[in-house]
């Protein structure tokens, strides 16, 4: 049976994936974000299906240790590419633009932060945060990212008390009501919740940072600038894979759980379902990805997100569109679109 993806896009299809046969593959070292989860179920299916194999491919997939040490990983030289962070593509763009690895494939469309509230909490609304106790990891991207949310929103960070707390304490510390709200990656403590037995959606409010004035792009496949420039053909075939997985699992989610827990058979497999869903619904299809394709940014908006990074970081140099995405490599939009 012909899946919608291959009915949207068989035109194109075959001068798109090239047949590799007895082609000798060429290796590739893939780090993720973090350790194997949902939001990486495309890579698996790339993988178990064959499709890095049909594009010349042996890609080599390692868990990872935080979205901005995808970056870190790349410009050692230990890995061609992986999913990251675009917010920490352009930090080390600024500083080192020579090594920095570039954004080839915008898989979150929406920024994943969020300020995190009980329902029948204090903070019923943004305005209702002044005077409030918020807890935040110190150093995190949420955090960072705070001042730009409520400068749109017109809050004077000021009117807010902010206390350092680790990553693993925000929801139970909320929980407690030893804050008043949490500044949250929205994945991990979506998950958080229903592993602790709330209701995510009922128990609880999300002011996503994307819905007051924060533009910035977050996780999406990258890739180092030795391989643009050496294997520019292994880059495309990369993306395609990924992105004929993104679109079947899109189509069929199940079929991306089942790659997944074949890689990692312990994981709760109902959980990683809801949180590929999450993903989906709010990261990665929205009203500019079913515009422009998966994959793709605005580069306007992209260009002030820019702007809003080098401000809140107090960057030396403020990188361009070019220096930190590139739509080169991107399928065409009809295998593209949600």
């Amino acid at each position: 049976m012909i899946s919608t993806y291959m009915r949207k896009t068989l035109v194109v299809a075959l001068a798109a994936w090239p047949v590799m046969a007895h082609a000798e593959l060429q290796r590739v070292n893939f780090t993720l974000d973090w350790s194997v989860q949902g939001v990486h179920a495309w890579y698996f299916l790339a993988q178990e299906r064959g499709y890095f194999e049909e594009e010349g491919l042996d890609v080599r997939i390692d868990q990872g240790e935080g979205s901005a040490a995808t970056v870190s990983r790349i410009m050692s030289g230990a890995y061609d590419a992986g999913f990251g962070d675009m917010n920490a593509v352009i930090q080390n763009a600024a500083e080192r633009p020579e090594s920095a690895p570039v954004m080839v494939y915008q898989l979150y469309n929406q920024p994943p932060f969020a300020l995190l509230t009980k329902a029948d909490g204090p903070i019923q609304q943004l305005d209702d945060i002044k005077g409030a106790v918020l807890g935040a990891p110190a150093g995190s991207a949420s955090t960072r990212l705070f001042p730009a949310m409520a400068s749109a929103a017109g809050i004077d960070v000021d009117d807010v008390e902010i206390i350092n707390i680790a990553p693993n304490l925000q929801e139970q510390l909320l929980n407690r009501d030893d804050v008043d709200g949490s500044l949250v990656f929205t994945v991990t403590s979506y998950m958080n919740l229903v592993a602790q037995g709330h209701d995510p959606e009922a128990d609880y409010r999300w002011f996503p940072y994307g819905d007051y004035g924060v533009e910035v792009y977050s996780n999406g496949v990258m890739v180092s600038r030795a391989m643009i420039e050496q294997r520019p053909e292994a880059v495309a075939g990369l993306v395609r894979a990924i992105n004929r997985a993104v679109q079947e699992i899109i189509d069929d989610p199940h079929a991306g759980i089942d790659a997944l827990m074949a890689r990692e058979g312990l994981l709760n497999q109902q959980a990683e379902t809801q949180r590929l869903a999450f993903a989906l619904d709010n990261l990665i299809i929205s009203a500019e990805s079913r515009a422009l394709g998966i994959g793709a940014v605005d580069e306007e908006r992209l260009a002030r997100s820019i702007s809003t990074i080098v401000d809140l970081y107090e960057l030396a140099q403020t990188p361009t569109v070019d220096d930190v995405y590139s739509s080169e490599f991107l399928p065409p939009l009809t295998m593209r679109m949600p």
